[in-house]
């Protein structure tokens, strides 16, 4: 598989109308007066007259990286985390934009230290944090709401003066690569890594045609070591947001870890493609058709040419964001076909253009009869922020469905985790998930 060109761009529109508006803080801001201990100290060095004190400071930051991580006294939950930026060249404004800064430019303009190089911000944020950021320098201010997210060449320009930290050598996938901060608790993501003592299996590039949506797209289909058209039928998991998938959440890789742990019970895994990036909203939004094309098109073309369960206890639907609704709104419709579904970070304030209620979703489970589906949920507590329309925040609307599934006498396997509406913790959570509904210790509690 060919890598895109612009992955940020890319997964950003992949995210859905929602991925500019659900990733704020889960903690607090603290810009209003200098709280870093080391630029406080920095600061009353340069005003007592100390000319080497800022050269000192940038060696040391070099050596040890950036953003400087700090304790905060008596509190073992939280640390204070403080950005920086050495100004090269005239410089109007430094944005940090992106996990505990959140989406909003205005409200993250960092501040500069006396007349020095020196630019910087500090949040606080909890010690199992995991987040990617990026620095913004001579940003234009434009908010995201008044850039059209399906039209890829303004989303570019207006990422245009995204940069990497220079400061801090940890990165994620992007072009240009987002900065990396993971703190001392992060949850461990052990199952990402490919290691050379495990077997790998096989994937193949397929392509299938819908009828019921006009439309072809490209499918993965991965197959386990040791494949075998005969004997007891695998297990199936069914994926949406091909290369994401693939690359951004390495499936292949996870399946490959989990089974040479003896974790998970042998699967295929089929990740279907978007035809264009623009169809993703279209049919991830509750559409009937895309959940018929599903049951009734993929999960048949599977059977036939794989060897797989008809067994729907042992059929998961998976994705994230509109992926996750998606999901779960094809258990909803289909629950013959699908037992299972994973919803990382689903967008459950979804409502139909007429209504003027959110959580569309979430409703009709309320006043439907409890069906034979399994779910997993997770939720990224800097996913703060409104949603389309003043909808409810992604973490309100996520505990709702919740709330309401084990209210219903659902099965239900929830989890919150420190971080923001992106891959880079979902890559660690689709691990969990499986274990949850597919594990071979019979998954674990009901909510975590």
């Amino acid at each position: 598989m060919k890598r895109p060109v612009r992955i940020i761009a890319i997964a950003l529109i992949l995210c859905g109308v929602c991925v500019f508006s659900v990733s704020h803080p889960a903690t607090g801001l603290v810009q209003d007066e200098l709280t870093s201990p080391r630029l406080i100290a920095l600061k009353k060095a340069l005003e007592a007259g100390d000319r080497t004190a800022l050269e000192s400071f940038w060696q040391e930051v070099t050596r040890t990286g950036a953003p400087l991580v700090e304790p905060i006294a008596g509190d073992d939950r939280n640390v204070l985390l403080t950005f920086l930026w050495r100004a090269k060249e005239e410089t109007r404004n430094v944005i940090v934009f992106g996990g505990v800064a959140g989406q909003e430019f205005g409200k993250n303009q960092m501040a500069r230290l006396l007349d020095t190089d020196l630019w910087y911000r500090t949040y606080r944020a909890r010690t199992d944090a995991r987040f990617s950021y990026h620095l913004s320098p001579n940003d234009s201010l434009v908010p995201f709401e008044k850039i059209d997210l399906k039209d890829q060449k303004a989303v570019l320009q207006r990422t245009s003066t995204f940069k990497t930290d220079p400061l801090n050598p940890k990165t994620y996938l992007g072009l240009p690569p987002p900065s990396l901060v993971e703190l001392p608790g992060a949850p461990p993501q052990p199952w990402i890594k490919r290691s050379p003592e495990v077997a790998a299996g096989k994937i193949e590039e397929k392509r299938v045609r819908s009828t019921i949506l006009s439309n072809e797209r490209k499918v993965w289909v991965y197959t386990p070591p040791g494949y075998n058209a005969t004997g007891m039928p695998y297990g199936l998991v069914v994926i949406f947001d091909g290369f994401a998938y693939t690359l951004m959440v390495p499936t292949p890789v996870i399946l490959d870890n989990l089974l040479a742990k003896g974790l998970i019970p042998p699967m295929i895994a089929v990740v279907l493609d978007n035809p264009t990036p623009t169809s993703r909203n279209t049919e991830m939004a509750c559409n009937p058709r895309f959940a018929d094309f599903l049951a009734s098109e993929v999960v048949p073309w599977v059977r036939e040419n794989y060897h797989v369960t008809k067994d729907a206890g042992k059929t998961i639907v998976a994705g994230s964001s509109f992926g996750g609704l998606a999901a779960t709104f094809a258990g909803f419709r289909h629950p013959e076909i699908f037992g299972n579904v994973i919803s990382q970070s689903g967008s459950f304030w979804w409502k139909p253009e007429a209504d003027a209620e959110h959580e569309w979703l979430t409703r009709q489970f309320v006043t439907s009869p409890r069906l034979p589906v399994r779910f997993y949920l997770d939720i990224g507590l800097m996913e703060t922020g409104a949603t389309p329309d003043n909808g409810p925040d992604m973490v309100v609307v996520n505990r709702h469905m919740r709330d309401v599934l084990l209210a219903k006498g659902y099965f239900v396997h929830y989890r919150e985790f420190n971080g923001g509406h992106e891959y880079l913790n979902w890559r660690g959570t689709f691990a969990d998930a499986l274990l949850a509904l597919v594990g071979k210790d019979g998954g674990a509690s009901k909510t975590q």
